[in-house]
């Protein structure tokens, strides 16, 4: 079992589900939960990429659980929790990640498809797996949505994007009052974008991975601008016991759940 660090012993031998597991963001969360202590379920689509993954994770003496998932799928989720009731009978951490993006259109221009396929995958997956994982969650659990800045701003030419992570915003906000009560936290992190093969970036923010410093934050002048071109700053930094949790940082987002005060 890897040491863990002394702020997050609580994370040892946790059961965590993490979707959108095999690539970008997901695939730092894994990452770092792993080294963390905890066991994992790691979900996704592409089935080469989660056996490497799982190969690679199980090196650190964890229990790792690959289920390939579509989020858009019930019957698929349905299988998937099946699978981790199966081996781990609990599920401590839920980290829905998974999330796609569109190219840069206006409404005008938009398709029906890529407006479906967007809001299936980035709001009612959201929707399906935090439903199914429920009956698995008891006092103490904690949900994470992982969001987007265009939660709370606009950007234009990303219509489906934007109204699938408001809507979303407005989910976990919903939850969190309805599970206040069970002792199930429930968080959203709405940061700004990151190299994560999402998708387009959106204007403003950092175009490649060239753009991104080695700890996978954007170089100050290349943070996302919202709609009135003005920089976005509430979401640049958050103090947990004097360290700054700093504007793009990747990986361990799951110490955002350890935080109080953050949505």
């Amino acid at each position: 079992m890897p040491k863990a660090s002394s702020s997050s012993q609580n994370l040892l031998r946790k059961i965590a589900l993490v979707t959108g597991a095999t690539q970008g963001i997901g695939l730092a969360i894994a990452r770092a939960l792993a080294d963390e202590g905890c066991n994992l379920v790691l979900s996704g689509r592409d089935q080469n990429r989660l056996r490497a993954l799982e190969a690679e994770l199980s090196k650190k003496k964890i229990r790792v659980l690959a289920v390939r998932c579509d989020v858009r799928d019930e019957r698929s989720i349905a299988e998937m929790l099946a699978a981790v009731r199966k081996k781990f009978r609990r599920l401590d951490i839920l980290v829905n990640n998974a999330g796609i993006a569109h190219a840069n259109l206006t409404v005008g221009k938009l398709s029906a498809k890529e407006w479906n396929d967007v809001v299936a995958t980035n709001l009612t997956g959201m929707f399906l797996v935090t439903k199914a994982s429920l009956p698995l969650m008891k006092r103490g659990s904690v949900i994470v949505n992982n969001l987007s800045i265009a939660a709370r701003r606009t950007f234009p030419g990303l219509a489906a994007y934007n109204a699938s992570k408001h809507g979303a915003l407005g989910f976990t906000n919903t939850l969190r009052e309805e599970l206040r009560e069970q002792g199930i936290r429930v968080i959203a992190t709405t940061r700004g974008d990151r190299y994560c093969d999402l998708g387009p970036p959106v204007a403003g923010s950092a175009q490649n991975k060239d753009d991104f410093s080695r700890n996978g934050s954007a170089s100050p002048d290349k943070r996302v601008k919202d709609s009135r071109g003005k920089y976005d700053r509430r979401n640049e930094s958050h103090a947990h016991n004097g360290n700054p949790l700093t504007w793009g940082r990747l990986g361990k987002e799951f110490e955002l759940a350890l935080m109080p005060g953050v949505e």
